[in-house]
């Protein structure tokens, strides 16, 4: 809203003429003095708007806590919480100090962010507000706890406390800056306008970002502690070692349902924008609604598949299967939830179920152990969520996320041509490769350091007891038990972490655990 007083004198040519141009100079002082206040007012509601989409992205946090202890044996609960409450407190401070600035520091070049370390010079308009380092540290933490559950039950503390400093900090900052930042190689918000494929990746709230590098990194700590004690018998045979609570797992999928509220339709970052002309009521906060509806089906498409897919395939009712059917169907969506029509996202959460079922066959046959499923689940789902994303991307929509370029492609089977799909193609094997190239060699230096995989006799009697000093659950008072006896667990101290899994000792102890 601008006001002239030049061109609002003639307007007033009832009053006398000295008095004219002071009238009108006055009225305008009161018109930018309403522009100044709706103005204040707007960025005061998105800030609002983004700051309680990270309160729910950050109680994710308590979601996957919830989920990996209820994915574990009891004996191992109180170390799966911890490594929560860690990825949270570790990752805050090393997205401070060197993630948000490689994540989103402008000006920069396509590879790293070179500004606003420790936050300094910050808030910006070119960056944004503090609400947005709130929002975007949420999403960095969610990464390592993703990758948290892949290795869970045989991780000494020491490596979770490096790899959640150094994911956080480093690997996953890269990555958003390529795909999110606007002098990111590949963002479809880039600034210059020149776009990858004449499109740039849409990965809207980070099926690949997030999901895949949670999952790879996951995969490839898995994969060099290898699996835990028991998973496997002497004949290669895949033995289930279950969590101690369904009732936790369940809670755990409904928060981490709850949050992803703020994970997809807060991506928007605003919600006071409209779409065409003021006053209509279609606008961004349209778009915010019909993500939280394609995030809802999608979910609930995977859930419902993965329930009577399983049933055929093994003949039960499985609550944990269609928790993580559930979850993966939501890991699918977040690429291309804004940007797809709701009956796309049923596609989409059918689809998700059975790559996950696939991923989790595969497992089995390569023996491979993730106790979360994290690296078949957010890898694998997450992938396919790209895919998708490259097929349906809806031409309009993706015109409203992303304007400023009305020719650019859209989803294959909704009409568009190869330039997307591409784009989509490229993120997962340049995610893929960057994660391997990190996370990998850091993985393996760990192993070789013997930092990474607890001993065998802390392993089968529990991190709990000679890690952590006690257990999860008490189930007798200890000073009634001091008085009238009873059975006591002792704590056990911790080993020689020099023994390997892998010797004829460990397979004894595994073989007698079955």
């Amino acid at each position: 809203m601008a006001c002239s007083a030049t061109d609002l004198a003639p307007l007033l040519h009832s009053l006398s003429p000295n008095n004219t141009l002071e009238a009108a100079t006055y009225l305008c002082s009161r018109f930018d003095t309403i522009s100044n206040t709706l103005s204040d007012t707007a960025h005061a509601v998105d800030n609002t708007y983004l700051l309680f989409s990270a309160y729910l992205v950050f109680a994710m946090q308590l979601g996957f806590a919830m989920l990996c202890a209820g994915s574990v044996r009891a004996k191992n609960t109180m170390n799966i919480m911890l490594t929560n409450v860690l990825d949270a407190a570790a990752g805050g401070l090393s997205y401070y100090l060197f993630g948000f600035a490689f994540a989103f520091g402008s000006p920069s070049n396509g590879f790293i962010g070179r500004h606003s370390f420790e936050l300094s010079n910050y808030p910006t308009p070119a960056i944004g507000d503090y609400s947005f380092f709130l929002y975007q540290w949420a999403f960095a933490i969610a990464v390592a706890g993703i990758t948290s559950g892949s290795i869970a039950e045989r991780t000494q503390f020491v490596a979770y406390l490096i790899y959640s400093s150094f994911l956080t900090g480093f690997v996953y900052p890269i990555v958003s800056h390529w795909f999110w930042s606007g002098d990111g190689w590949a963002s479809a918000s880039r600034t210059d306008g020149n776009l990858l494929f004449g499109s740039g990746v849409i990965d809207f709230a980070g099926s690949g970002v997030v999901h895949m590098v949670g999952g790879i990194a996951g995969l490839w700590g898995a994969l060099i502690e290898g699996p835990r004690l028991g998973r496997f018998d002497k004949t290669g045979r895949s033995v289930a070692l279950r969590g101690h609570s369904a009732s936790l797992v369940v809670l755990g999928s409904f928060l981490l349902w709850f949050g992803w509220y703020g994970f997809n339709p807060g991506s928007f970052l605003t919600i006071l924008r409209n779409y065409g002309e003021s006053g209509g009521y279609y606008g961004q906060w349209s778009a915010v609604g019909r993500t939280a509806v394609t995030t809802t089906l999608a979910g609930c498409t995977a859930a419902l598949t993965t329930l009577f897919s399983k049933r055929l395939l093994v003949g039960h009712w499985n609550v944990i299967d269609v928790c993580n059917g559930l979850l993966g169907g939501f890991a699918a969506i977040t690429a291309g939830c804004s940007v797809v029509e709701p009956w796309a996202a049923i596609v989409c959460g059918f689809v998700a179920s059975w790559v996950l079922i696939g991923f989790n066959k595969l497992a089995e046959k390569f023996k491979y152990d993730d106790p979360l499923e994290a690296a078949q689940l957010h890898g694998g789902c997450g992938a396919w969520g790209l895919i998708f994303t490259g097929l349906f991307a809806n031409k309009a929509y993706v015109n409203e996320v992303y304007p400023g370029n009305p020719g650019r492609p859209y989803g294959i089977l909704m009409g568009g041509d190869w330039g997307l799909l591409a784009a989509q193609i490229l993120q997962i094997v340049v995610v893929v490769g960057w994660v391997t190239a990190t996370m990998g060699p850091l993985f393996y230096l760990l192993h070789k350091m013997k930092l990474l995989r607890v001993s065998i006799e802390d392993e089968m009697a529990g991190m709990d007891m000679t890690r952590h000093g006690g257990v999860a659950y008490v189930y007798h008072d200890e000073d009634e038990l001091s008085h009238n006896g009873g059975f006591m667990i002792r704590r056990v101290e911790p080993t020689d972490n020099n023994r390997s899994p892998s010797s004829p000792d460990a397979e004894n102890l595994a073989r007698s655990n079955v």
